[in-house]
């Protein structure tokens, strides 16, 4: 038995409609299966999805308030008023605020942008700024990416007769600015068919209402918000982001190409994680540091010295947020080892004086990775006497559900169930920890403290070809909404499993079944081949691709978690005795229970610094349910192996080792013909010299010495003779008895059985006889259960 290191959870298999699918749009049925699991269940809806011809943008003007905005914004360009962009720093803000700079431009607007510090101003538009923008000459304010909460700085620039105008993605509270106008698919009571837009997908609404058609050129910066974001990629996300990352690949803007080379790809095919795990953090880097300015200048940049100034800029600002949150990250993992170890806190709050704000999310989201428990960060301002945080929770925790329970000690926090960010008092933060591991206790088992792997697909090895992948991959760009497909094979065999990679961390293994083959890898699973047998029948789950190399195409299963079901034996009877105590260091210890039958073994073995159960002197083993069991030596008898796991339990894994000195099943061990044979030559010699002559008689016969003790030894426990300091002498009439009745026969018998059921035996053989052990196990559990 293996466990997955994730729960995995099986999305229902649809079958019903798979085969309509199928026939209609000539796709394969694991295709068709994942279609009809992400919600598209008519053959037109899944064309849609499907095919980039049967895509379209929605009209700018199905947004509220787009026609007042458009109005506004032509009458401050004719009139030579000055247009003043309001952006946020994270990457979409930074992608908005450069696409929105561009699109006015290109109208003929006096524009500029401004974009708040994240340390001296904090999030949204501020009314110091608006101020200065107004005494600045600025006429019309255009926010991006933020605003729909910014009611005080609307009734200030209302004031100040500066005209306000929002565009915005997030979601709109109780209570509206008092705007010029709002547009936001997600402001109540707006017509538009799509609410998922990022902050750049509004923008980019406003320039295509602008223009008047959609503005293909500044789809490359639109792509970075949206995949940034990680909102929705579905709908109209899913076609701006096709159509964005196909922009991008042969962008002529000399920001993105300086970027696009700073990570690593400008000659690479341009994927959405390409920008979600590389282009993105870069552009959020400056944010997350100092100023986001740089940022916005680098995709605005127009000459190529320009454009590779900044994005090296960029990049060692990116380098330094990445040594930031590894030192943060450390320091808080310190913290939680000695203060707060997760055995006694089902939710960690973590806090540390000066710790940089802008990546203690990310912090967070590390400490989530490595405990798997809902987890606070937070950075103390001893001066103010505040501490600023960001939280990230698991499945199960409604982390704002649970941070509403504390309103009293949190003046300011908001969020979803996954993550939150809040600003508190320092003196409150015990309180907000002792309240939250409350609350996990009512609302989380021992079950939710292991991560969740959904799982869109179970296949067979011959359902998957590089065909059906080529298929699956027209479901892409994946992201939220629309994951990259995960697929369980279930209980497939083995035909091949090894360790690769300079460090041999790296597993490469083959699936097999139906007559196909699959090569499965799995980065940094190297050590599941000690904990997996070649014969055992595995469930991995993992990630579809094409393999090219050398000429050859193949499919094969990117491996993320492997598990087997089923009790595993593990034949280790080969191994040399001085390779044995490094080979047991592969079996966790806190699982492993080392036995021998004989109490000689464990110092014959080099073994005195292990702890060992020897049956030798009754010590109690202890249940081995779920136990991984070594059998360091055979048993006596054979009735000794069946009474352990009957009495014990079942072990989740065997490990057999049998070492045994003497071979009684090739040596000492003649038929009846040779007893025949030596009683008869006995009786004629009336008596026989054993010290003298038996080793002559066995030269004679071809047997070996101990062949002929071994009788001698067996007759006489039968009566049929007397032996007298080597002297044999026969028994008169001596009572009619079978070899059976003597002892020494009866444990040769029963030692040369042992080692040929154990040690002698084939796997196969092997593996059968402890399986009809286990099972009789299993049985007389259950009357044990109905008794």
């Amino acid at each position: 038995m293996l466990k997955p290191k994730a729960r995995w959870k099986i999305k229902e298999q649809a079958s019903s409609q798979v085969d309509q699918l199928v026939n209609e749009l000539n796709i394969a049925p694991l295709v068709a299966s994942l279609l009809l699991n992400r919600g598209f269940e008519t053959v037109e809806a899944a064309r849609r999805f499907l095919y980039k011809e049967e895509m379209a943008y929605h009209d700018p003007f199905l947004l509220d308030d787009m026609d007042r905005a458009v109005t506004r914004i032509r009458a401050a360009v004719e009139g030579n008023e000055r247009i003043l962009i309001f952006g946020d720093y994270d990457a979409d803000g930074v992608s908005s605020t450069a696409l929105m700079y561009k699109a006015l431009q290109s109208i003929g607007a006096q524009v500029d942008f401004y974009i708040p510090n994240r340390f001296t101003e904090g999030y949204g538009p501020n009314e110091p700024a608006i101020r200065q923008a107004k005494e600045d000459g600025y006429g019309l304010i255009v926010t991006v990416d933020t605003g729909i909460a910014a009611v005080h700085v609307a009734n200030v620039a209302k004031e100040i007769n500066l005209d306000f105008i929002v565009t915005d993605h997030h979601e709109a509270p109780p209570v509206l600015p008092d705007a010029y106008a709002i547009i936001n698919p997600k402001k109540p009571g707006c017509p538009y068919p799509f609410k998922g837009l990022a902050g750049v997908g509004v923008a980019l609404k406003v320039a295509h209402a602008l223009l008047g058609r959609v503005p293909s050129e500044w789809l490359d910066i639109a792509v970075i918000g949206t995949v940034a974001d990680l909102v929705p990629l579905v709908d109209e996300n899913r076609l701006l982001v096709m159509e964005g990352l196909h922009v991008l690949q042969s962008t002529n803007k000399p920001g993105l190409i300086a970027l696009k080379k700073k990570c690593g790809i400008d000659s690479q095919v341009v994927q959405a994680d390409h920008v979600g795990f590389g282009i993105g953090p870069r552009i959020n880097a400056a944010g997350r540091l100092d100023s986001a300015d740089p940022a916005v200048h680098l995709l605005l940049a127009e000459t190529k010295e320009e454009a590779e100034h900044l994005a090296t800029e960029i990049d060692y600002l990116n380098k330094e947020r990445q040594a930031v949150v590894t030192e943060i990250t450390e320091a808080a993992v310190t913290v939680v080892e000695e203060q707060y170890p997760p055995d006694n806190n089902d939710v960690l709050v973590i806090a540390g004086e000066g710790w940089n704000a802008g990546v203690i999310g990310i912090v967070a989201s590390r400490l989530v990775e490595r405990y798997y428990r809902p987890t606070i960060v937070l950075s103390i301002d001893r001066e103010k006497g505040v501490a600023k945080g960001s939280a990230r929770s698991i499945e199960g925790f409604d982390m704002f559900a649970e941070l509403s329970k504390s309103r009293d000690i949190l003046p300011h926090f908001g969020g979803h169930p996954m993550a939150a960010g809040l600003t508190m008092n320092v003196e409150d933060l015990d309180l907000l920890r002792t309240r939250l591991n409350e609350q996990a206790k009512v609302v989380l088992t021992e079950e939710d403290f292991k991560p969740v792997t959904s799982i869109d697909l179970v296949a067979t090895v011959d359902e998957i070809s590089v065909s059906v992948i080529k298929q699956l991959d027209q479901l892409a760009p994946f992201g939220v909404s629309n994951p990259t497909p995960k697929v369980l094979l279930q209980d497939v065999q083995l035909d091949q499993m090894r360790k690769i990679g300079s460090d041999s961390n790296h597993l490469k293994v083959g699936f097999s079944g139906n007559g196909a083959t699959l090569d499965g890898i799995g980065f940094h699973l190297g050590y599941l081949c000690d904990e997996i047998t070649s014969h055992a029948k595995v469930s991995a789950v993992g990630t579809l691709s094409i393999n090219e190399w050398n000429g050859h195409v193949k499919p094969q299963l990117m491996i993320d978690d492997m598990g087997v079901s089923e009790w595993q034996l593990f034949d280790w009877r080969s191994i040399q005795k001085t390779r044995l105590a490094d080979r047991l260091l592969t079996i966790p210890i806190e699982n492993r229970v080392l036995i021998t039958f004989k109490k000689e073994t464990q110092r014959i073995l080099g073994l005195e610094n292990e702890t060992i159960i020897s049956l030798d002197d009754q010590e109690d083993v202890g249940d081995l349910s779920n136990r991984y069991v070594v059998l360091l030596d055979i048993p006596n008898e054979r009735e000794q192996l069946k009474t352990l796991f009957l009495n014990h339990g079942q072990p989740s894994r065997i490990y057999t080792i049998f070492y045994h000195e003497d071979d009684s099943f090739f040596t000492t061990n003649p038929n009846r013909d040779q007893f025949k044979w030596y009683y008869a030559f006995l009786l004629k010699r009336k008596s026989f010299n054993i010290k003298q002559h038996s080793e002559e008689l066995a030269k004679y016969k071809g047997w070996s010495k101990q062949t002929i003790t071994f009788m001698s030894q067996v007759f006489s426990e039968l009566g049929f003779v007397t032996i007298d300091d080597g002297i044999l002498s026969v028994t008169d009439n001596p009572q009619k008895k079978g070899l059976e009745e003597s002892a020494t026969y009866r444990k040769k018998l029963e030692h040369a059985k042992i080692e040929n059921d154990f040690v002698y035996s084939s796997y196969v053989d092997l593996k059968q006889w402890f399986a009809q052990v286990l099972e009789q196990t299993i049985e007389e559990s259950k009357v044990k259960e109905t008794v």
